[in-house]
């Protein structure tokens, strides 16, 4: 057994239920602490997942003693300001991706985690997801040869309305900060830093791209393309293709059990790879792994890879030309 970690879950949507799910399967962790901004809505997340110490605000979760790591899950303009308030009293940081609206927030963030020695990721849990991390194993053993390139498609058709988070662009909306981030940092994981990006985009009547498609070049050569929808239900798989094969996450790759392996010469195999519960576990493990250890930052999802990936965010939205509101401009 190791020290147990307390977590407490800053706000009460549904990405904090999913993580209050995944909290129950991990090892060593409890969930101690929730804030909401109302009494109400603390009081009824705390009922539903037995949590004792129920704030109704933000600022009280973050004092609260009793709290080794807070996770942060509110909508994405909020990240800033919550973890900033967070760092400063002295709480370790699970940020919900994407990490912030732009590279301008996320490098805020950083410098303070670090100018007070204080664990923060991004919550991009796919990195951790263990069948993500067998193709990663994969790849990297020289089984498909070379990586060179990565395709990836991730979309589905939402009848949200215009206000929804997803829509609205005082919220952060648009298919690239929701969609767009799972293929964008999985291409960096797999062929490493990003040199360059293209988008083209279409813009919905709210004026974020409800559908945007990719293309990256990457430090080491290799090349990645990737397509992110609200308007279309795609296949949702992610290839990675080397001069020997390529290996694909099945559908929904961001949390997948299902791998296929398939080389040049005809040999084929799949792999069934199980997850915990609903796979928030694997992010959870890593934070408390890192928390146990002394760690500021994952070797996983370091801060640098977050703060380069939310600026080809910037760059790839100014090309399709979304703007939000001006106090969340890069």
């Amino acid at each position: 057994m190791g020290k147990v970690i307390r977590w407490g879950i800053l706000g009460t949507g549904k990405i904090a239920t999913a993580m209050a799910q995944g909290l129950r399967d991990t090892p060593d962790a409890e969930l101690v602490a929730v804030a909401s901004r109302t009494q109400e809505g603390a009081e009824r997340f705390g009922a539903e997942f037995g949590v004792a110490r129920r704030h109704g605000g933000y600022q009280a979760l973050a004092d609260d003693p009793d709290v080794d790591v807070i996770y942060i899950a509110t909508p994405h303009p909020m990240h800033h300001e919550n973890a900033i308030m967070c760092l400063n009293a002295g709480k370790a940081l699970l940020v919900e991706k994407s990490f912030t609206v732009n590279r301008r927030q996320a490098e805020e963030i950083a410098a303070l985690a670090r100018a007070k020695k204080l664990f923060v990721m991004e919550a991009m849990w796919s990195r951790f997801m263990p069948a993500i991390v067998e193709a990663k194993r994969i790849v990297d053993s020289g089984e498909i040869g070379a990586p060179a390139s990565v395709s990836a498609d991730f979309g589905f058709a939402s009848d949200a309305g215009p206000e929804h988070r997803l829509f609205n662009p005082e919220l952060g909306g648009g298919s690239l900060l929701d969609l767009g981030i799972y293929p964008l940092s999985l291409s960096a994981y797999f062929l490493g830093p990003v040199r360059e990006a293209r988008a083209a985009g279409q813009l919905g009547a709210t004026g974020v791209d409800v559908q945007a498609s990719f293309s990256l070049k990457h430090e080491g050569g290799g090349l990645s393309s990737a397509v992110c929808s609200l308007r279309a239900r795609t296949p949702c798989e992610l290839t990675v293709s080397g001069s020997l094969g390529f290996v694909r996450l099945n559908t929904r790759f961001y949390l997948t059990e299902s791998l296929t392996v398939q080389l040049a010469d005809g040999t084929r195999r799949d792999l069934h790879v199980p997850r915990i519960g609903n796979g928030y576990a694997h992010e959870a493990i890593e934070v408390g792994r890192c928390l146990r250890a002394g760690l500021l930052e994952s070797p996983v999802m370091p801060l640098d890879d977050t703060l380069a990936l939310m600026g080809i965010l910037d760059d790839m939205r100014a090309q399709i030309g979304v703007r939000y509101g001006a106090d969340i401009q890069p």
